[in-house]
């Protein structure tokens, strides 16, 4: 159980290395050592701790956040190909964003109204499923569906009346880019909040994986459980996007994946899906920043090429 962890915090460790070395300016890995150590030059230490440091952080932390949203999405919805911006909690982010944006606000703002658009997504959807009575995991998922084709249209009709000189921006945002991130610390809080409030119920996420019947006759509070599943994946995914826009298939891809190496036992699944998550969006950062250097892809593009095949994949092994 625990030697699978190990592995993948290896290879976290060693994504973080990398994305500090590589970049339009390599660093060597003796000057990376020295820097680490607080004796390196001036010019390597304000790239590497200034610079390269947080948006690598932010990145960790963010494909952490998305990765484990999706490993409850996934629970919750009982679909191995469930993902966190199913719900349209995503582009009530970006219309909150954009908004923003079209307004002049400062960056600091900007994320505040992504958050506060993701959290008004997951209100709306949750509010009109439950209606009047209850609701199952189908009518959560249609209407997320529904509302998500909404925000899409908000978002194309703001973007078609937008000024030219802001749209590039907006873009970027949309892509996904961690490069506007402003300090990782409130995401990768986020993050080791959710796993130590996450792991004790992982148990009952197991029995509830088998069905809501089955586990109300082992004894787990279902409607509770599956409230508080919505309520933790919701805020991941707005803090993710959050800190640095839409970055699709992290949530899809990596617990899924995890799934068929690991097993289905929550215990392990969650804080892998942390490392893990963490760790592809690391590498798939510093990709885009060195594939075209010193021009700069966003990391959407790239997590977007690299799990529409996936995906692919995974829905023709399904079948």
């Amino acid at each position: 159980m625990i030697r699978p962890l190990f592995s993948l915090g290896g290879l976290a460790v060693a994504s973080v290395l990398l994305a500090l070395s590589l970049g339009s300016v390599n660093v060597g890995a003796p000057d990376l050592w020295q820097v680490i150590q607080g004796q390196g030059s001036a010019l390597n230490s304000t790239l590497i701790l200034d610079l390269r440091l947080p948006r690598t952080l932010a990145a960790f932390a963010t494909g952490g956040l998305l990765a484990v949203a999706g490993a409850l999405m996934q629970v919750l919805l009982r679909n191995p190909l469930a993902d966190p911006y199913v719900l349209g909690l995503s582009g009530g982010a970006a219309v909150g964003a954009l908004l923003a944006m079209l307004a002049g606000l400062g960056t600091l703002l900007v994320s505040g109204s992504a958050f506060a658009g993701a959290m008004l997504a997951t209100m709306l959807v949750f509010g009109i499923a439950h209606g009047t009575g209850s609701w199952t995991p189908s009518r959560l998922l249609l209407t997320g569906v529904v509302v998500a084709a909404g925000w899409g249209a908000v978002i194309t009709l703001m973007l078609a009346i937008t000024p030219s000189y802001k749209l590039p921006g907006m873009l970027y945002w949309l892509m996904g880019d961690v490069s506007y991130a402003r300090t990782p610390w409130p995401a990768m809080a986020v993050l080791v909040l959710a796993l130590l409030l996450t792991m004790p119920v992982a148990r009952n996420l197991n029995v509830l994986a088998r069905g809501p019947l089955q586990a109300a006759a082992l004894g787990v509070s279902v409607r509770p459980l599956e409230w508080t599943i919505y309520l933790f994946a919701s805020l991941l995914t707005a803090t993710a996007v959050t800190t640095a826009g839409s970055i699709g298939f992290v949530g899809l891809i990596v617990p899924h994946m995890l799934r068929l190496v690991l097993g289905n036992d929550q215990r392990i699944i969650l804080p892998a899906s942390a490392l893990a998550g963490g760790t592809l969006l690391v590498l798939a950062d510093t990709l885009a920043r060195t594939v075209i250097a010193p021009e700069q892809l966003p990391v959407g593009v790239i997590t977007a090429l690299l799990g529409v095949p996936m995906f692919l994949y995974l829905l023709h092994r399904s079948r």
